[in-house]
C-alpha cells in the first residue's frame, strides 16, 4: 500500500513537471503583451493627447461626435463676383461634389507627410493639373449689351489693368483663331503655280464659326533663279503667293445671342516663307496709294507690308481684294442684323491686320464696328497712319510682351511713352518735321496690353527671342495676367502641354523634369481638345 502510494505520487509529480515545461515552451513562443491603459489621441481630434480611463463605448461616441461636427461644418461663402455679367454656371459635376467630403475630412491632418508635400510644392501640384489631359471647362459668360465695350468702343478703358476676365477670354479666343491659321498653312503650305488653289479645310477652335474664304498674300519680289539651282528642294519656301489666313463668320444662333451680335473674323498668320521675310526687311516708309491727306498728316506705311497686302498673284487675287470682297458679301448677306468685324493677327499677320482694318472701315456705306486684336505686332506706319486709323474709329488692342524685340521694330528705337512726353514740350514742331520726312519715323497704333515673360513661374526669365515672340507663349502670359502689379494668376487653366512641346528649352528645368516624371504624352496628336458646348476657358 505504501509502495503504491509513493508510485502514484511520483507519477503525478512527473505529469505536473511535464505540463509546466510545455506551458513554458508555449509562453516563450507566443509571449503575451502586457496590458497598456495609455490612451492615444485620435487623428480626428489630435489635441486630445491624454484621456482618462474611459470605456470603449464612450471613446467611440467621442470619435463619432467629432466626425459628425467635421462633416456638418459649413464652407465659407464665396466672395461676390465683381463682374456684373450674367454667368451660366455649369460646375455641378460629380467630381466637384465629391471633393467637398474629402476636404472636410482633412486627410493631410491625419497624415502629416501629405501636408508637408502639399505645402512644399504648390507649383508642382498646379503643374500636374495644367499638364493633365482632362480639360477644365467653365461657362461662357453672356456679353449681352456689353459686347461693344469688349470690342473696344471705349478703347477698353477700365478693362486692362486689372484685366477683366471676359476680355481675357476674348483675347485668348481670338489668339486661337490665329493658331488655326498657322495649322492650316503648315498642313499644306504649297500653293499651285499653274492653276488656282483648291478650297482649303481649316479646323477652327470654335465650332460656332464657319470659314467662308481663304486669303492669300503675294510678294512683289522674287528670288534669283540661281537660288532654285543651288537649293531646288526649298519648294514652298520660295513661292511668291502663300495661304495666309481666312475669313470666318459666327453661324450659331445661341452663340450670336450670347455675344450680342454676329461676329465676322479675319485671322492672319505670321511670317513663314523666305519671300515674306524678304518683304519684312523692306522697312522704308512709303505713301499709301491714292492718299494725300494733310489734316492728320501724310499717312505712310512700311513698303514690305504694303507690298504683301496689295500685290496680286498669278492665280490668286491680292489680300486686299479678297478680304474686301468677302466682307462686303457677308454684310449684304446678313443685312439688318447686328454685326461686328474682328481682325486678328500675330507678327506679320498683326501688321497686315491693321491694313485690312483700315480698308474695311470704309468698304461699305454701313460698316459694322471694326476692331483689331494683334499679338506681337511690329510698327506698321508713321504717326499720320496712326491718326488716320483713329479718325476712322478703328479700335486696336495690341498685346505686347515686354521682352519681345519684334514689337520695337521697325523704326527708331524710341519708346512711345517718351515720344508722348516730348510732344507735350516745345519740341513738338521738330518731331512733326521728323515724322513727315524721316524714312523710319514709325509709330504704334491703338491701346496696349503689356505682359512680361518674367512674370511666368514656368518660363525662364532669360527666355530666347523666339520664345518671347511665340504665339502660344503670348496666350500663356495673357491667361496668367491679373494686373501689372500682381503675380501670375494662380488659377490659370490654360494647358502647358503645347508650350512644353514648342518651347521646352525655355521652360524651367524643374517643370520639364517633372513633366517627364509624370510620363505625359506630348505628341502633337495628343494636344487636340475635345469639342464641347463650353470652350476650355482661360478665366
Amino acid at each position: 500500500s505504501l509502495s503504491l502510494s509513493l508510485s502514484l505520487r511520483h507519477t503525478h509529480t512527473h505529469t505536473m513537471q511535464s505540463s509546466l515545461t510545455s506551458s513554458t515552451h508555449i509562453h516563450n513562443l507566443f509571449p503575451a503583451k502586457s496590458p497598456s491603459f495609455k490612451c492615444r489621441g485620435s487623428p480626428l481630434n489630435p489635441r486630445s493627447q491624454t484621456v482618462k480611463q474611459v470605456t470603449s463605448t464612450k471613446l467611440t461616441r467621442v470619435h463619432l461626435s467629432n466626425l459628425e461636427k467635421l462633416l456638418q461644418k459649413q464652407d465659407q461663402p464665396n466672395p461676390p463676383d465683381p463682374q456684373p455679367v450674367h454667368k451660366d454656371t455649369n460646375n455641378g459635376s460629380p467630381e466637384n461634389k465629391g471633393n467637398g467630403l474629402l476636404e472636410k475630412l482633412n486627410l493631410a491632418g491625419m497624415w502629416p507627410e501629405m501636408k508637408v508635400a502639399e505645402e512644399m510644392s504648390p507649383r508642382l501640384n498646379r503643374l500636374r493639373r495644367l499638364l493633365s489631359k482632362s480639360q477644365e471647362y467653365s461657362p461662357r459668360n453672356n456679353l449681352g449689351s456689353r459686347w461693344r465695350e469688349y470690342h473696344g468702343s471705349n478703347d477698353w478703358s477700365g478693362l486692362l489693368d486689372p484685366l477683366d476676365e471676359n476680355l481675357r477670354r476674348e483675347v485668348v479666343r481670338y489668339g486661337e483663331f490665329i493658331q488655326a491659321a498657322y495649322n492650316g498653312f503648315h498642313s499644306n503650305p504649297a500653293t499651285p503655280a499653274d492653276e488656282p488653289p483648291s478650297p482649303r479645310h481649316v479646323a477652327l477652335p470654335d465650332r460656332f464659326y464657319r470659314v467662308t474664304k481663304s486669303l492669300y498674300a503675294t510678294s512683289s519680289v522674287g528670288l534669283p533663279k540661281w537660288v532654285d539651282d543651288v537649293a531646288p528642294d526649298l519648294g514652298w519656301m520660295t513661292q511668291r503667293s502663300s495661304w495666309t489666313g481666312y475669313v470666318a463668320v459666327c453661324d450659331d444662333r445661341r452663340e450670336i445671342a450670347r455675344m450680342g451680335r454676329r461676329d465676322i473674323v479675319i485671322a492672319l498668320r505670321g511670317t513663314a516663307t523666305c519671300l515674306e521675310w524678304a518683304e519684312n526687311m523692306r522697312n522704308l516708309l512709303v505713301q499709301m496709294p491714292g492718299e494725300n491727306e494733310t489734316i492728320h498728316g501724310q499717312p505712310k506705311v512700311e513698303c514690305g507690308f504694303l507690298s504683301l497686302y496689295k500685290t496680286r498673284g498669278d492665280h490668286v487675287p491680292s489680300l486686299a481684294e479678297s478680304v474686301v470682297e468677302e466682307v462686303r458679301r457677308l454684310i449684304d448677306l446678313y443685312k439688318g442684323e447686328t454685326l461686328s468685324i474682328t481682325v486678328t493677327g500675330h507678327s506679320l499677320g498683326a501688321a497686315l491686320a491693321l491694313l485690312v482694318a483700315d480698308e474695311l472701315s470704309t468698304c461699305s456705306p454701313e460698316v459694322p464696328p471694326v476692331a483689331v486684336f494683334s499679338f506681337g505686332g511690329p510698327r506698321v506706319g508713321n504717326r499720320g497712319f496712326a491718326n488716320r486709323i483713329n479718325a476712322k474709329n478703328v479700335k486696336v488692342l495690341r498685346i505686347v510682351n515686354s521682352q519681345d524685340v519684334i514689337t520695337r521694330v521697325p523704326g527708331m528705337f524710341v519708346n512711345e511713352s517718351v515720344d508722348k512726353k516730348l510732344r507735350n514740350t516745345n519740341v513738338t514742331g521738330v518731331l512733326d518735321v521728323l515724322d513727315n520726312n524721316m524714312p523710319w519715323a514709325y509709330s504704334h497704333v491703338g491701346t496696349e496690353l503689356r505682359v512680361d515673360t518674367k512674370m511666368s513661374p514656368y518660363l525662364k526669365p532669360d527666355a530666347d527671342v523666339a520664345c518671347c515672340h511665340d504665339l502660344e507663349a503670348y496666350l500663356h502670359l495673357v491667361d496668367g495676367f491679373l494686373a501689372s502689379n500682381c503675380p501670375f494668376r494662380a488659377n490659370a487653366k490654360r494647358s502647358l502641354a503645347r508650350l512644353l512641346d514648342e518651347q521646352q528649352s525655355n521652360v524651367k528645368k524643374l517643370y520639364t523634369s517633372k513633366a517627364k516624371a509624370l510620363t505625359l504624352n506630348l505628341e502633337r496628336d495628343g494636344l487636340s481638345m475635345p469639342m464641347s458646348s463650353c470652350l476650355p476657358s482661360p478665366s
